[in-house]
């Protein structure tokens, strides 16, 4: 199911927060306003929402943003946002081509969050702490496809937008398509599959 956290006092850092800002790319300053509406960020002195990078934010605020998006704009902008996650969000090293990109937005994914004040990926000991679930990765031998089983709390639009642009950063032709066949989060589902073909 979407905009509702699987735990609370999850926090998101405001790297990725700032997506929601890059996503309304020449109208920053509605996506600013959905921010500050949910009390994410301070405002500027141009009534923008300021956002300490490296500071953290609510992950339920950071839902009920994508929520009021959704409903009043639609998924094409959750997609968009989504899209802004990969240019603004650290990721892990060693990222070489789609196999290694699609599988390290899980480890992004856990390293953009915390839990009792700790990232929930540690670069260093390779431990994945539970809470916000997961972007599944799966490779489908012999052939240029992968698919992702993505449970999280995030708007399927938006997960559609961050494996799209994971996909193309590193194959331009990479198609992400949802599997209309299974289950989906939009319509109460815990899960939605997406397949990335190139």
């Amino acid at each position: 199911m979407q905009f509702v956290p699987f735990e609370e006092g999850i926090e998101v850092k405001g790297q990725a927060v700032k997506a929601v800002v890059d996503g309304f790319s020449n109208f920053a300053v509605l996506g600013s306003a959905y921010l500050l509406d949910e009390g994410i960020g301070t405002p500027n002195a141009k009534g923008q929402a300021h956002l300490d990078l490296e500071g953290w934010y609510s992950q339920r605020s950071w839902l009920l943003c994508f929520q009021q998006i959704g409903k009043q704009l639609g998924d094409g902008l959750l997609t968009q946002i989504g899209m802004a996650i990969p240019r603004s969000v650290q990721l892990p090293e060693g990222i070489r081509d789609i196999y290694s990109a699609l599988k390290a937005v899980d480890v992004a994914y856990h390293l953009n969050h915390r839990k009792n004040g700790r990232p929930m990926f540690d670069l260093e000991t390779g431990r994945m702490v539970e809470g916000i679930g997961h972007y599944g990765y799966e490779p489908v031998p012999g052939q240029r496809k992968i698919i992702s089983l993505c449970e999280t709390p995030y708007p399927c639009a938006f997960d559609h937008g961050v494996l799209t642009a994971m996909a193309q950063r590193y194959e331009s032709s990479a198609r992400v398509v949802h599997d209309e066949t299974k289950p989906c989060r939009k319509w109460r589902g815990d899960r939605c599959t997406y397949v990335i073909t190139w």
